[in-house]
């Protein structure tokens, strides 16, 4: 039955409720006061860990406070052996930095052994740091270590190659997305069907043995029929979903607040675009990479052709006057179906429980 409480995911993370919703790391909005409730609700809380793997960067020392501020929310409390207990949430990487290469075993995972959360989420590796295997050496060096690897991907190419490399969950992330996301990629509705198809005819070209991959579906998901749906796609589907991004608990200023709560008709009020990153001089995603936001000035400017080394200036002249206007807020399309303000764990409660409503209504329809 669809509604069974266990699942290949809540196999991984014991503390979860099957379907088991997931807050992304959202860097600059997601927190371990908000990853915590989302766990205590019988989700998986993720907290973002930033880009700078650079020894004493400033990614990696709020990452540390914030895992130990999300143990103590958690009554998870150190033994004399430092922390025996996983932590369930997540801790969210970006691997486009160049420090991932040099860094990354150095000054991430000694933090990650000693905090122990249940699972590290990867995304958006250089080209090059795939083919030198520098990530396969990274995934094999966090499963050794215990935790669980989860992969953020895009394409079916990046879901084959991930699977190669050894990690536990794909993360397959459709277009509909909020924030940053492969620039050619597809809905979640062809995109984790094709994978979970690739999954079980590639078993033995990929060298998956025994080990089963799970896959989780992401970008466009709000509520308890984008679940329901998801779930669908295929035997291994989980969620993500995009409320938290207006969770009490995020750091999401009130004007962004206010912006997606008003915010209707998710498709041409949002753009997908390597512009906006340009416009606000964000050097980290490559080519093969772009976000999606909402249409805001900076953006109509742009459209309107505005030359962007103007744009540039007057985003940078309006954020130095405190201007919030031209700043850029990475939403998906299903911004429109965002109406309050909730705590975390009513989000999970309440699109779990929508969810699964909607299945059994399903099954006795039928």
């Amino acid at each position: 039955m669809v509604h069974q409480t266990r699942s290949k995911l809540t196999a991984l993370f014991p503390h979860a409720q099957h379907p088991v919703i997931i807050s992304a790391p959202m860097l600059g909005t997601a927190n371990s006061t908000l990853a915590a409730e989302v766990s205590k609700a019988g989700g998986l809380g993720i907290i973002p860990a930033g880009f700078d793997f650079t020894p004493s960067s400033t990614h990696l020392t709020t990452l540390d406070s914030e895992l130990s501020a999300a143990r103590t929310k958690l009554n998870i409390l150190p033994t004399v052996s430092k922390y025996d207990d996983p932590l369930p949430v997540g801790a969210g990487f970006i691997l486009s930095h160049p420090s991932f290469l040099t860094h990354f075993l150095t000054t991430a995972l000694p933090l990650l052994r000693a905090n122990r959360p249940a699972a590290v989420w990867l995304f958006a590796p250089r080209a090059d740091d795939v083919a030198s295997g520098a990530v396969r050496t990274a995934i094999a060096a966090l499963k050794a270590e215990g935790f669980v690897v989860m992969f953020q991907v895009g394409t079916v190419a990046a879901a084959r190659q991930a699977a190669r490399d050894g990690v536990d969950v794909l993360v397959c992330q459709g277009v509909d997305a909020g924030g940053h996301q492969f620039a050619g990629g597809a809905g979640v509705v062809s995109l984790v069907p094709e994978v979970v198809d690739m999954l079980a005819q590639e078993r033995e070209e990929l060298g998956l043995g025994e080990r089963e991959v799970v896959v989780v579906a992401a970008g466009g998901i709000v509520d308890g029929r984008g679940v329901a749906a998801a779930l669908a796609l295929g035997k291994f589907s989980c969620v993500c979903v995009v409320q938290f991004t207006v969770a009490e608990e995020a750091w999401t200023p009130e004007f962004r607040r206010n912006l997606i709560l008003e915010t209707r008709d998710g498709g041409p009020a949002t753009v997908k675009t390597p512009v906006l990153d340009d416009i606000q001089g964000t050097p980290i995603w490559s080519g093969i990479y772009d976000g999606r936001a909402l249409a805001g000035k900076s953006w109509q400017d742009h459209a309107a052709g505005m030359p962007l080394e103007e744009n540039r200036r007057l985003f940078k002249e309006a954020d130095k006057a405190g201007d919030t206007s031209r700043k850029i807020t990475w939403v998906g399309t299903g911004v429109g179906l965002v109406k309050r303000i909730q705590p975390a764990a009513d989000i999970v409660r309440e699109v779990r429980g929508d969810a699964l409503r909607r299945i059994r209504g399903l099954q006795s329809a039928s």
